[in-house]
């Protein structure tokens, strides 16, 4: 793990929709200050009400928002301007693939609970929430912090509705699923993943399969066509069927304008 991959920062329960206003107010050009007086607006009477921590939920809600589509760490300035071109171009009901795309690139936390939920998901047709944090704390420390950590990214796989609670209390059933047949997006979905990988590289078959986008259905598209798609892919062949995806170093390329 590197320090972006050994971080939990994904400490509090994200709303879907909390993510879209937040990307909303950069596409529209606002500055960090001013995204952050909109977001506080937002925020004012759905968290922290009542709150005199000086660094309470609400701050914290706003700082996670923002690292994700704004304040993001300079390896991620491509990727994020790339999911920032996509929401301006994809129907609604794909641009939920982008937020989470950027959540699991942002945060490496968000990719291992969802990578954990969606491996129970696949193997037993539920997740509880108690495997879940178990193992994720096998990667992370035996920390009440990480246990806590994922309990809220498991309550946001619910506020998405990409997760769905049953009548046993703590365990959880798949949710909504989503196709995605966009090779543009699936390209840029596979370059988020590798930006939560601490090796940055994998076999394509596992990518498009991978646990960690347990949400979507990914149409299988050929590696050097995905590829092709990103300046920051390259593609390493083992064989017929073992095509290698890794993140090419090509240094901090963005085209910000804000």
């Amino acid at each position: 793990m590197n320090n972006r991959q050994k971080q939990i920062g994904f400490s509090q329960r994200i709303r879907l929709e909390w993510l879209q206003y937040t990307a909303n107010l950069v596409l529209a050009g606002n500055d960090n200050g001013a995204v952050k007086s909109s977001l506080q607006e937002l925020l004012k009477d759905k968290v922290s009400v009542g709150g005199k921590a000086v660094r309470g939920t609400k701050e914290k809600v706003i700082a996670i928002l923002m690292k994700i589509w704004l304040n993001v760490p300079g390896e991620l300035e491509a990727v994020c301007d790339g999911g920032l071109e996509l929401l301006k171009s994809l129907p609604r009901k794909d641009q939920i693939a982008v937020h989470w795309g950027m959540a699991m690139a942002a945060y490496p936390f968000w990719a291992a609970v969802a990578a954990n939920t969606g491996r129970l998901l696949r193997l037993q047709g539920t997740a509880a929430a108690a495997h879940v944090q178990r193992r994720v704390r096998e990667q992370y420390g035996e920390r009440e912090t990480v246990s806590r950590a994922a309990r809220r990214v498991i309550r946001s796989f619910v506020d998405w509705g990409v997760l769905s609670g049953t009548k046993e209390k703590g365990i959880y059933s798949q949710g909504r699923t989503y196709s995605i047949d966009d090779p543009r997006l699936i390209s840029w979905l596979i370059e988020a993943s590798l930006y939560a990988r601490s090796n940055g590289s994998a076999a394509i078959k596992d990518l498009l399969d991978s646990t960690s986008l347990f949400p979507f259905r990914l149409m299988h598209v050929p590696a050097e066509h995905l590829v092709s798609m990103s300046p920051r892919l390259d593609l390493l062949r083992h064989g017929l069927d073992d095509n290698l995806v890794m993140l090419r170093d090509t240094g901090r390329v963005s085209n910000r304008g804000y």
